[in-house]
């Protein structure tokens, strides 16, 4: 058996509730690199996949980062209400293990500011967080775009569009959910060559 290369939940069994400490790494306005269009992107704190090779290593301590403040929100809508952004993107960390902060400040945008679209990230697979808990569901239900499944280094490849390894999926999640099965974003366009990392005996 080779080295595991991340932690599997059982179904229900890590609640933002309880991990959440309300923290964010880092925002980052007006990037061209978190998903489609120019986006303003919000990096949580707290992940409990542990996935091997994780660029973002530094996120995983919930009580890493600063506190998400009512300012920061003001800043995240005053950017996010710019015309030429296209949306807001949750990354991490563990954006479905703090839906205590995300989920107000998603219904805010969709109330306020509703033409603009919101991806997310997220170490679950979408099968996964059909089990998951209601709050993770409730925020799911409100984003348009999910990039699901832990990141794995045996299958990493450079040339996919959004993320890091060919078995994670860009996922039209209201598509998804109107139609009971996974709907892969219509836009997909990665790279024509593969540069997968083969895993040598």
């Amino acid at each position: 058996m080779g080295k595991k290369c991340w932690d599997n939940p059982k179904p229900k069994e890590w609640k933002a509730e309880e991990l959440s400490q309300g923290r964010i790494i880092d925002y980052k306005a007006f990037n061209f690199v978190d998903g489609e269009g120019v986006r303003n992107s919000l990096y949580v704190s707290g992940c409990m996949f542990h996935c091997q090779g994780c660029y973002n290593a530094a996120t995983w301590s919930f009580n890493a980062g600063i506190p998400y403040t009512k300012e920061l929100e003001e800043q995240i809508m005053l950017d996010l209400a710019q015309p030429y952004v296209q949306g807001l993107t949750l990354l991490g960390g563990e954006p479905f293990l703090n839906t205590g902060i995300l989920i107000p400040l998603i219904k805010r945008i969709r109330m306020e500011l509703p033409e603009k679209d919101i991806w997310s990230w997220t170490g679950y697979t979408w099968e996964e967080m059909m089990q998951e808990t209601e709050d993770k569901l409730e925020m799911l239900s409100l984003i348009d775009i999910l990039v699901d499944g832990r990141f794995d280094i045996s299958k990493k490849n450079l040339m996919l569009q959004f993320r890091g390894s060919s078995n994670q999926r860009i996922i039209d999640v209201q598509k998804s959910l109107e139609k009971g099965q996974v709907v892969i974003w219509e836009k997909l366009n990665d790279g024509d060559q593969s540069y997968e990392q083969v895993k040598r005996d």
